[in-house]
């Protein structure tokens, strides 16, 4: 067997070309969805990260505000700034750029954004609303990732197992409960979990989601599963590559998601996603 390639850059283009093809339909009703983008200082990741954001909100016919700021922005200047950016009703989503310098506290500031333009999905009312079912702001990676799941047919996986190896507050809780009400049975372990392969040997989906090379590899993955992969790593050669050891459980698995080409542009398209609904609600 040979897995199927999930191609997170064929979805990504069908899911952007709805965004615009609904933003259009948005902006012709009097309506201009607006995201604002606020990057801290000058890590060159972030710097990245930004300018693919911004771009990718053009290019969906969005409007898209960069907010550039020293590192020396004290953090009462960061949430002056975001609380005046709540207040404009040209602004429909906010999205401050992590990590911010050591000198700001990351919580206070996500808590700052108000969850009705919180399209990162970090908010404590975003989470909130995603245990209990109700409807919010997904986090963009696990948004992606349920959908690159729904594009293979898993959309109720109801007698299914999935694993999520990672339990961070960013893509492994949200994950595992985004499964959870897929009606999936949930595992959760992270790099260090004893035995790990016990518990991927028996999944029918594994999302891997640690940022370490090679957690998963062939023998740990029951014949037929999905594999997701979230890592984003280097390889001796420097190039890039996810958590999975691609070339092995390939021949396991029946569908797997590449590095990169996978979750990666699903994460910037479900910030536009969340972006255009925050702008649907505000209008209606």
């Amino acid at each position: 067997m040979t897995a199927q390639l999930i191609d997170g850059n064929a979805l990504s283009r069908q899911l952007r070309a709805e965004v615009k093809a609904r933003a259009a339909r948005l902006r012709a009703a009097g309506t201009t969805p607006g995201l604002a983008v606020v990057l801290v200082g000058d890590n060159p990741a972030s710097q990245v990260y930004v300018r693919n954001k911004v771009k990718a909100c053009e290019d969906a016919g969005l409007h898209s505000v960069l907010e550039k700021y020293d590192a020396a922005l004290t953090e009462a200047e960061l949430l002056a700034r975001i609380d005046t950016l709540n207040r404009d009703p040209a602004i429909h989503g906010i999205l401050v750029q992590l990590p911010l310098p050591p000198h700001i506290d990351d919580h206070k500031v996500i808590e700052a954004i108000s969850p009705a333009k919180d399209v990162d999905g970090f908010h404590v009312a975003s989470a909130g609303a995603l245990l209990v079912g109700q409807p919010g702001f997904k986090p963009c990676t696990p948004y992606g990732c349920m959908k690159m799941l729904e594009s293979i047919g898993m959309v109720d996986l109801r007698g299914k197992h999935a694993v999520v190896i990672g339990r961070s507050n960013i893509v492994g809780k949200p994950m595992a409960l985004m499964l959870l009400a897929a009606n999936a049975t949930v595992t959760v372990c992270h790099s260090g979990t004893a035995d790990l392969a016990h518990f991927t040997r028996d999944a029918d989906v594994v999302v891997a989601a640690v940022g370490k090379r090679n957690v998963l590899t062939a023998g740990m993955v029951k014949p037929g599963a999905v594999v997701i992969d979230v890592g984003m790593n280097r390889d001796d050669g420097g190039k890039l590559c996810g958590d999975v050891d691609f070339a092995g459980v390939r021949e396991v698995a029946s569908h797997i998601t590449p590095v990169p080409g996978g979750v990666g542009p699903m994460t910037i398209t479900m910030l536009l996603v969340n972006t255009l609904e925050a702008a649907e609600r505000a209008a209606a």
